[in-house]
């Protein structure tokens, strides 16, 4: 799961307020709870040395009441008395956490991520469409843009004239709905070729989604999906609709995750570009490897299960390990940095996309595995140290690949 959508707007060159908490406000008392959590807080962040007008800034938006309902999380990051990230999760976290560091953390950005789908809503009738591009997995939040397309043919209605004329009218009306549908389809092509959109929901009249549908190029047929409920007409109920594509997009996630998990049973178990367990991972995060992180939701946390574990960090993301390897990796001023956050720091230095699992899906030792991007003689094989009976072996196995 890439995150540079959510990451690319993040400053890089000062000090980050993340926030991780609850944010239900379904009780009476909901609120006072959110505003009590959003001050012991601010409490931890303020003897972290977080500057005051981000603090304020934070709150405001914090108090300010979210539009989704039941129970979520949100996730905000703030930086120079502004917040520049804020997200809901579909669900709370295990506990609320506050940090101030230079680096983001990756993994709670992870969870929004897995949350997070572009997709493009697009609503068809014979003379045109309402076409949306949503940032979010919910479709109750703002929409990213909106356009209106309209095919320009105007022959949209078949004449019950009779006689020899009727077969004319008839053909004039579909040859206005077809070019009508090429119209959008055209604009859809564009639109999915410029902003990539991982999902392209088609709903609306079922005659012209089926002519759009037809007419579209390969890039968007092959994130095309197809659902009823949708008019550009009044008397829609948007409550199920919404209803519907909520599901769609849950659907959606869920395969999108298991494409990553299929892939790494597959590569892992055939000894190939992929390794599982925390030392394995450490190794090839320092190579630049990685091509996908995977890390169960007790990782992800927040509270993570690497939360009180510690790497010895440099300054460039990729020196971590411990205190020695860190200084033959040229350190020149060695920290110590929370396992969780220096494992997903380097996975974003090299480009990698970090993927959240279900523990119950994929067998993974301390709860991190990784896809490679490529893999050689030095690559860890957690396969060979884990079947092989002779500790020696091991050993020697180990000292062979520094």
């Amino acid at each position: 799961m890439r995150l540079d959508r959510i990451t690319a707007n993040l400053p890089h060159d000062v000090p980050l307020v993340t926030v991780v908490m609850d944010a239900t406000r379904e009780s009476e008392t909901g609120n006072q709870a959110v505003l009590t959590r959003w001050k012991d807080l601010r409490r931890g962040l303020e003897g972290q040395g977080a500057d005051g007008a981000t603090l304020e800034a934070l709150g405001e938006r914090i108090r300010t009441i979210s539009n989704a309902a039941g129970k979520y999380g949100r996730v905000l990051v703030g930086a120079r008395g502004e917040v520049v990230l804020d997200c809901t999760l579909a669900s709370p976290p295990g506990a609320d956490e506050a940090m101030v560091d230079r680096g983001v953390n990756a993994l709670a950005l992870a969870r929004v991520a897995d949350e997070h789908v572009r997709y493009l809503l697009v609503t068809v009738d014979r003379s045109g469409a309402d076409v949306t591009l949503f940032e979010s997995a919910t479709a109750s939040e703002v929409a990213a843009d909106l356009v209106s397309v309209e095919g320009g043919h105007d022959e949209l209605t078949k004449a019950n004239t009779g006689g020899w004329s009727h077969r004319r009218f008839e053909k004039r009306a579909e040859d206005s709905w077809e070019r009508n549908a090429e119209v959008v389809a055209a604009e859809l092509d564009r639109i999915v070729s410029e902003r990539r959109p991982e999902l392209l929901l088609l709903t609306g009249d079922v005659r012209a989604r089926a002519m759009v549908a037809d007419s579209l190029g390969q890039q968007a047929r092959e994130i095309l999906t197809v659902l009823d409920g949708g008019s550009r007409a009044e008397g829609v109920k948007p409550e199920a609709f919404n209803a519907h594509v909520a599901d769609m997009l849950t659907q959606f996630r869920l395969r999108r995750r298991e494409a990553v998990v299929n892939r790494f049973r597959e590569v892992h178990g055939q000894d190939g570009a992929a390794v599982a367990g925390r030392d394995g991972v450490l190794d090839v995060l320092r190579r630049g490897q990685v091509a996908e992180l995977l890390v169960t939701e007790e990782v992800a946390g927040p509270p993570s299960s690497l939360a009180n574990k510690k790497f010895w960090c440099g300054d460039d993301p990729l020196q971590l390990g411990n205190h020695t390897d860190v200084m033959e990796m040229g350190a020149r001023a060695p920290h110590e940095v929370r396992a969780d956050l220096a494992l997903g720091r380097a996975a974003l230095a090299q480009g990698a996309g970090i993927t959240v699992v279900d523990p119950a899906s994929v067998q993974l030792p301390d709860g991190v595995g990784a896809l490679l991007r490529w893999s050689d003689a030095a690559t860890p094989n957690d396969h060979l140290f884990s079947q092989s009976a002779d500790p020696h072996r091991e050993g020697r196995s180990r000292v062979g690949k520094r």
